[in-house]
């Protein structure tokens, strides 16, 4: 596996090993520069490319992972000392078995971005508020379940643009069984409204509604135990509330490999 840092399509730094890798970069980022993360396989990692956002065990279909470094308003959506100053460690290795095996949060990714398509899970969404970064899909799998507010990380959130047809597709990458989600919706009341209901809708073909209440903490539902691939959330339904801006903070789906 090979852990770079390309600029200007070449690489300034660069490490290669099997099973584990790691990566010192003794220089400030430059705007431009991208990490690309190349696999030996198809299958779990665990990885780290910042200090601050730290490990994350993901799925990798065996394709490059490559991530721009975010400057100026990409930057909003992560803590403010992520990726910046002139040391930086990059770290990655196979995922041991009992990593991945347990039951467990299957939709947490905080290196998730909208240009790589090689990690797992993988959010998208057909609406993001003026394409702002701390309206992006990959805000609902951060982690990061700050709801009072809105705006600058902590607070970031998948924001709809106030467009009832907005959509969240989230993909994990290989079969998985789930069988419990839990929601974080955005609670800045009185700037924030609601929805009092969405729905999920399953690779497997099945659907289901989902309850909401207006809430500053998380709401959750539970279902006979499904193996899916993916899942979308949409037909949200917007509660009757002079504001115009329900957005959703987090989104978690527990459950185990199939």
């Amino acid at each position: 596996m090979k852990i770079e840092i390309i600029r200007n399509n070449e690489a300034v730094a660069s490490a290669e090993k099997e099973k584990e890798v790691y990566l010192v970069f003794q220089e400030e980022y430059a705007e431009g520069d991208r990490i690309v993360f190349t696999p030996e396989k198809e299958g779990f990692v665990t990885l780290q490319f910042d200090a601050v956002l730290g490990r994350a065990t993901v799925y990798s279909n065996g394709k490059p992972f490559a991530m721009n470094i975010p400057f100026g308003q990409k930057h909003d959506c992560y803590q403010e000392s992520v990726f910046k100053g002139k040391m930086h460690f990059l770290w990655v290795r196979e995922a041991y078995e009992w990593e991945y095996s347990c039951y467990r949060n299957l939709a947490l990714n905080p290196y998730d971005c909208h240009e790589d398509e090689s990690l797992f899970p993988h959010s998208k969404a057909n609406i993001e508020t003026r394409g702002e970064s701390v309206f992006a899909s990959r805000n609902a799998i951060d982690g990061i379940v700050a709801s009072n507010w809105h705006g600058l990380w902590p607070w970031s959130s998948w924001g709809i643009n106030r467009d009832p047809q907005a959509k969240l597709t989230l993909d994990f990458g290989r079969d998985v069984v789930i069988d419990r989600i839990i929601l974080y919706t955005r609670a800045d009341f009185p700037h924030d409204a609601w929805w009092t209901e969405g729905t999920f809708s399953f690779s497997d073909g099945s659907e289901l509604v989902m309850k909401l209440e207006k809430k500053d903490g998380p709401q959750e539902i539970t279902f006979p135990a499904k193996t899916v691939s993916s899942l979308e959330l949409d037909r949200l339904i917007k509660a009757d509330d002079p504001s115009p801006f329900p957005a959703l903070i987090q989104i978690e789906v527990y459950g185990k490999e199939a």
